[in-house]
């Protein structure tokens, strides 16, 4: 089997992809800042039943499919989206015979380039510590991740309340992003009409609600990250505990996603 050509190459190929998916990573890293920017703007207009961390997920997927034209074969391949539609015809024809060429080397572009000396910016040294890894799966292990540790008296404290907390109020989705391997439990239907019944949140229709365990944010908050922080206020988490049969959901849960489930948002039902 060795004689294959394909064969060859592919082991090739298997000996340098560890290489491969570190540049490629570093090159995601440069532009993060942006991807991060613009899902939390989208989170801000539409509202919570965004998750930013899911759209930055699906961009650079996106990124890398689009990339697969830099050594496309000549065959004719249909726009993903219907806004690339409107790629001007010669843009097109510069991209195809790019793509021909199969060089990955982009023109240089007037001004700054993306990333080159964006860790000089402003707020961009604190945030280096929290990019997300691109094709780095979250680990939802250890102790944070068993599900026993949840139990009747367990308090929690709603998602729009940890990130006043820790002083991210005016970026809701920010938390989720900076964060990833916290865990947070989507309400359904039933536990936000008693999440609003108790008086912990307001009717909020179909956006998300998402509850988090208090213990796990008053540990961020204790970390070197946000222990000086002067935007810290931790009065406002408001803890709670929940009943005991929304607790067992939210076991549930938690050992469906530390098992590499993948739960899908509750929806409320069409009014």
């Amino acid at each position: 089997s060795f004689t294959d050509p394909s064969v060859s190459m592919d082991l090739l190929r298997a000996v340098l992809q560890p290489s491969i998916n570190e540049e490629i990573r570093g090159v995601f890293n440069k532009y993060m800042k942006f991807f991060q920017t613009a899902a939390i703007n989208v989170r801000d207009n539409v509202g919570e039943e965004v998750d930013p961390e899911q759209l930055i997920q699906e961009t650079c997927r996106s990124c890398l499919e689009q990339a697969k034209l830099l050594f496309s074969d000549g065959r004719k391949v249909v726009p993903r989206l219907p806004h690339e539609q409107a790629v001007p015809k010669r843009a097109r024809q510069m991209d195809e015979e790019l793509s021909r060429r199969g060089s990955p080397i982009p023109k240089k572009r007037k001004g700054r380039p993306p990333g080159q000396s964006l860790s000089n910016d402003r707020g961009v040294s604190g945030m280096a510590a929290w990019k997300l890894k691109v094709s780095e799966p979250v680990k939802r292990d250890g102790p944070k991740w068993d599900p026993s540790r949840l139990t009747e008296t367990t308090t929690f404290v709603l998602g729009s309340r940890a990130n006043k907390a820790l002083g991210m109020g005016g970026t809701r989705g920010r938390l989720y992003i900076k964060h990833p391997h916290l865990f947070k439990y989507a309400a359904d239907p039933q536990d936000k009409h008693w999440l609003t019944e108790q008086q912990h949140m307001r009717a909020i229709g179909g956006k998300m609600a998402y509850l988090l365990i208090e213990e796990d944010i008053r540990d961020l908050a204790a970390s070197e990250d946000y222990r000086d922080s002067v935007d810290l206020r931790l009065e406002e988490l408001k803890p709670f505990i929940p009943p005991a049969w929304m607790t067992e959901k939210m076991q549930k849960h938690m050992e469906t996603l530390r098992r590499g489930g993948d739960v899908p948002p509750p929806e409320d039902p069409p009014e």
